[in-house]
């Protein structure tokens, strides 16, 4: 079957990561792709489960960002156990 170039960009330390792991499993980053690309195809969805990590919520970036000016304008900032634990989405 004939072959195609597919172009990707990436971060350049993610694809340093990349082809270490790459290597340490002994493939090439095509190889990755490409079992990626032939198991996507196989089973009709994303191989892993994506979700949004809750760390980044809308609610805990007000909360560092308020705690970020706070620091700028020479406040101590403090957390309760209970705060942190809700940051930390526990």
């Amino acid at each position: 079957m004939p072959q195609v170039l597919v172009n990707i960009r990436m971060d350049e330390v993610l694809k340093k990561d990349m082809e270490k792991t790459c290597q340490e499993l002994g493939m090439n980053m095509t190889t990755a792709f490409t079992v990626f690309a032939k198991k996507m195809s196989r089973e009709k969805r994303i191989p892993f489960e994506v979700s949004i990590d809750p760390f980044y919520s809308d609610c805990n970036m007000a909360r560092i960002k308020e705690s970020i000016a706070q620091l700028n304008e020479g406040h101590t900032v403090t957390k309760t156990m209970e705060e942190l634990e809700v940051l930390a989405g526990a």
